[in-house]
């Protein structure tokens, strides 16, 4: 994939000054998501800060490094020498959770509810197989991945909070981070509560204010009034295809890497299911999700199986309940509260008796 970006400073037609290339490079075969030469991304600070960057996994990654296959799914993960966890690779995908230095997110504009997690999840430059341990790339890879300082997925993430996160330019005037909206008010809808009070359709190109050119052939161009707007399936593909690095198609039929909609990444995506949407059941088995997980929901009433909601699972919170993160109608963009529904996915609220499938991309 490869796109011409278009400025949107004083000059909204301005044309970038970079030139891209067809296809690009695996979010940082060290772990990271600087994707300066595709104007993507920069090197963020990697002191802490409240975008979730941090001093990377701690010193339990010094010694002796173990591996244990584990099934349902199957999985390699690696053990460091008292035991414990130090990373989790799951076999047909490319998200992979280490264990580092614990993080707190939150959002007081909508919830009391924190989420601390020691889990870290990077994207892998390849579908992770059985036995690529012993592969020559993986031996580079990890241990550079270990001691990783940038940001990771969650911390990406974060930079689009619809809390007031801050702005963050390429150096073609692109604005690739800084709080999201989830799109244009609707005027036919009056309760600002309603999940369709602000419009959705808005895709990454949008959020960005650039062109897009997909591998298909087919050319996007951002809608003015969108600019700076994701829809909850815009907001995946903005973090896991034009920040992490997930390759993207503009239908919502099979096809490599991430679809449109949100119906067509849980049926079609890449990596793999873990839970399986069965119809109109809520999904239960929990026990199953790790961080980063994609989870999917049917929230429009006469329709409940029909998948149209879909977010990241975060883990577990303070009050021990399954939370996550998802660009929302009702906080006008991306967010872990409860504003017209808590973030959860046990019980029965309104996004629990929703929950219908989940994916590891």
């Amino acid at each position: 994939m490869h796109s011409t970006p278009v400025g949107r400073g004083n000059n909204p037609t301005r044309r970038a000054v970079f030139r891209t290339i067809a296809g690009v490079a695996v979010a940082g075969a060290a772990g990271g998501f600087a994707w300066d030469r595709f104007g993507r991304g920069s090197d963020d600070d990697a002191g802490t800060t409240a975008d979730g960057t941090g001093s990377g996994p701690s010193s339990r990654s010094a010694g002796p490094h173990t591996y244990e296959r584990l099934s349902a799914p199957g999985r390699t993960v690696v053990r460091a020498a008292d035991g414990g966890t130090l990373a989790t690779f799951t076999d047909g995908a490319r998200t992979a959770v280490l264990t580092g230095p614990a993080r707190t997110f939150s959002e007081p504009r909508t919830t009391e509810a924190t989420v601390t997690t020691d889990a870290w999840v990077r994207v892998l430059p390849h579908a992770w197989q059985r036995g690529m341990e012993k592969s020559a790339w993986f031996k580079r890879w990890f241990p550079k991945t270990l001691g990783d300082k940038s940001p990771d997925v969650f911390a990406v993430a974060f930079q689009y909070s619809s809390a007031g996160a801050p702005d963050k330019r390429n150096a073609a005037d692109v604005r690739y981070a800084g709080t999201a909206h989830f799109g244009p008010r609707n005027a036919a809808v009056k309760n600002p509560l309603d999940f369709a009070y602000y419009d959705e359709k808005s895709d990454f190109y949008d959020y960005l204010g650039i062109d897009w050119d997909f591998p298909d052939g087919t050319r996007m161009q951002p809608e003015n009034d969108r600019y700076g707007c994701v829809d909850c399936s815009g907001f995946q593909r903005l973090v896991w295809g034009y920040r992490m690095g997930i390759p993207l198609h503009n239908t919502n039929t099979k096809g490599p890497g991430l679809p449109r909609r949100a119906y067509a990444i849980a049926a079609h995506g890449p990596g793999r299911q873990v839970i399986p949407h069965t119809g109109t059941r809520q999904a239960t088995d929990l026990d199953v999700l790790q961080p980063g997980d994609l989870v999917f929901f049917a929230i429009i009433k006469d329709r409940p199986d029909f998948i149209d909601h879909v977010g990241i699972y975060m883990g577990l919170d303070d009050k021990g309940r399954h939370r996550f993160y998802s660009s929302r109608s009702a906080a006008n963009g991306p967010t872990l509260g409860d504003l017209s529904g808590h973030a959860l996915l046990d019980g029965t609220d309104f996004y629990a008796r929703g929950f219908r499938a989940a994916r590891r991309l």
